[in-house]
């Protein structure tokens, strides 16, 4: 069932997945949420410390981009779970194509209703445990930030959260993902990308429900810190964005409640 339900994306689907993006998060040129998932394991035998996370119990890493719709369109499972979501994401295939600007996405384009300012990239948009790169947005760090970058992490959570959203209704779908999986780590990836690839299933079948919306929850878009150094077109794409959310075209009429 992979080939069909969780198929690499084509330059058509990428403009599709931006489009519904927009349409249901307001965030422009998104084309998905990245972020990684503890999938618990039992102790592996001989492995040491390598499965031994952050959070103090034994995992594997599922980092997933998904899109608008909660479905899995990229997914790469195994890492040990004491690796960062960061170093997992530039040592898988797709982040390895991002950062060498391979991927296929659709050709620089002007953002909604800025037909006449400058062509921006097609991004996805992930926490501060992300290198900030011109096809990849995160957070601005720190809590002393002036109104438009609060605005513009504000903004970038809503689309963000769509991932958190999408691990929820795996989880509460398939609940093997609230235990230990009681198997070897070799098996556990089997087991984690086969309900990836059914989750797209149930998905596309049963559509959208009201439940869904039990399975998110909106993060707090201070951020402490970031990691590492951008490139200067990494930080003029970002600056970009932040303009056009705080124009006065763009602007939701809530966001400055929020962010008050």
């Amino acid at each position: 069932m992979e080939n069909k339900e969780m198929p690499v994306p084509t330059t058509e689907d990428w403009l599709q997945i931006s489009k519904s993006f927009y349409e249901k998060t307001q965030f422009p040129n998104c084309v998905g949420a990245v972020d990684g998932k503890h999938v618990r394991l039992e102790c592996p035998k001989n492995s040491g410390s390598q499965y031994f996370n952050y959070k103090h119990f034994y995992s594997l890493i599922l980092l997933a981009i998904c899109d608008a719709d909660y479905c899995f369109r990229i997914i790469d499972v195994g890492s040990y779970g004491k690796e960062s979501d960061c170093n997992v994401f530039k040592k898988s295939v797709f982040g390895k194509n991002l950062y060498a600007d391979k991927v296929n996405f659709p050709p620089d384009n002007n953002l909604p209703g800025d037909e006449k300012g400058i062509p921006q990239p097609y991004v996805i948009v992930g926490d501060e445990a992300f290198a900030l790169n011109k096809h990849l947005l995160r957070p601005f760090p720190g809590k002393s930030l002036n109104d438009q970058r609060r605005t513009f992490n504000y903004r970038l959570s809503r689309a963000r959260q769509n991932i958190e959203c999408t691990f929820g209704i795996l989880s509460n779908k398939w609940r093997i993902f609230y235990t230990s999986i009681l198997a070897s780590p070799d098996f556990a990836v089997k087991i984690t990308k086969a309900a990836c690839v059914l989750h797209n299933f149930v998905r596309r079948r049963d559509g959208f429900s009201a439940e869904d919306i039990f399975n998110c929850k909106m993060e707090d878009y201070t951020i402490k810190k970031g990691v590492g150094n951008a490139s200067l077109e990494a930080k003029e794409v970002r600056e970009y964005f932040v303009d056009y959310i705080n124009s006065p075209e763009n602007i939701l009429s809530w966001q400055n409640k929020v962010i008050g």
